[in-house]
């Protein structure tokens, strides 16, 4: 799934509990989260729900012109904040490393009407989470 197919289909629903049941959704599809990733160091700060991310460089493939990539994992224990990281996979989805310090994922999801329909707990928690991505993504390219 792409970031253009999330566009289509949010602009298929007209309302906002359609769109809030999709976003959980996609969160189901997301893989199931580790056990021994669920550490401290892994606990993402500023989120009222639990929320755990765990990610790791992946070497471009092939050749040296191929940068680097990171590979994402996470869950929460809310249904919607685990939809809100199946949709920040998505963003970052295939994307060097380069270009997940640069995207725009607030810009996203302002974009889907996202922003203005979350709780202020949970755009804090959704800024903390994409912080996170980018300070993690920024860390692997100074290593």
């Amino acid at each position: 799934m792409t970031i253009d197919d999330i566009r289509a289909d949010f602009a298929l629903l007209d309302d906002w509990e359609d769109r809030y049941r999709y976003v959980i959704e996609l969160g189901r599809a997301l893989p199931p989260f580790p056990e021994d990733l669920r550490t401290d160091a892994n606990k993402v700060r500023g989120c009222a729900s639990q929320v755990w991310l765990a990610t790791e460089r992946v070497a471009g493939p092939g050749n040296p012109q191929r940068k680097d990539r990171m590979r994402m994992q996470g869950t929460s224990d809310a249904h919607i904040v685990q939809g809100l990281i199946a949709l920040l996979f998505i963003i970052y989805e295939g994307k060097t490393l380069e270009e997940i310090t640069a995207a725009d994922a607030e810009g996203i999801f302002s974009e889907f009407g996202l922003s203005e329909h979350l709780t202020q707990q949970r755009s804090n928690g959704l800024a903390s989470m994409v912080k996170r991505i980018r300070s993690d993504a920024q860390a692997m390219l100074a290593a």
